[in-house]
């Protein structure tokens, strides 16, 4: 991950990466990139498996979207590890051991959230990979934000420390299912993406 700030202790044990958030926005690519995106979940099982890493996934707008497509693919019990659906802002708040007043000062739906959600993912099933979803699935606005905004967290794991970032994608504001459903090829494709560049 980018930048080299100073790790600190992480209650659960590890050891992570305090001040390397940051929010980048991606529109929804076009052409040849959605095809590509398609099947970004076999791919996705592919390379994990190649590299012999897992994944894990802390979901708010996907409701366990995210893991069930992976877990459509055959063999996907090599790299799958598990998933928490915190939908509700306090059960976020409980397994991102902080308090909801303080989850809502930050946002809940903002790339710091996403990060830390992608953490608990990785901490609580001890996979090599956690990405964390959270967002606006409309038709309603949150936080101000409109429908198709969406937050993609991704920890992984360097070294012996834990380094996560948040992402921002701005999607087309449609229906929720195809909101949610271009949300889950987001988030497969940053950590796809990722493990590419590696």
């Amino acid at each position: 991950m980018d930048g080299h700030p100073q790790p600190a202790r992480y209650a659960g044990g590890c050891r992570r990466y305090r001040s390397d958030r940051y929010s980048v926005p991606h529109r929804w690519p076009q052409g040849e990139q959605v095809t590509r995106l398609a099947n970004a979940e076999e791919q996705l099982v592919a390379k994990l498996r190649e590299r012999g890493e897992t994944v894990a996934f802390c979901e708010s707008l996907t409701a366990g979207l995210a893991a069930a497509t992976v877990a459509n693919v055959p063999g996907a019990s090599a790299v799958l590890r598990g998933g928490l659906v915190t939908y509700a802002t306090e059960v976020k708040a409980q397994f991102l051991n902080t308090t909801v007043d303080s989850l809502e000062a930050q946002g809940v739906v903002s790339a710091a959230t996403a990060a830390e959600m992608a953490e608990a993912a990785l901490v609580e099933t001890r996979a090599d990979w956690g990405i964390g979803l959270t967002g606006v699935a409309g038709p309603d606005l949150q936080e101000g934000k409109p429908a198709g905004t969406v937050y993609v967290g991704l920890c992984g794991r360097v070294g012996g420390d834990v380094a996560k970032r948040g992402v921002l994608y701005e999607l087309p504001d449609e229906r929720r299912n195809a909101i949610r459903a271009a949300a889950v090829q987001a988030a497969l494709s940053l950590l796809l993406s990722t493990l590419e560049e590696k």
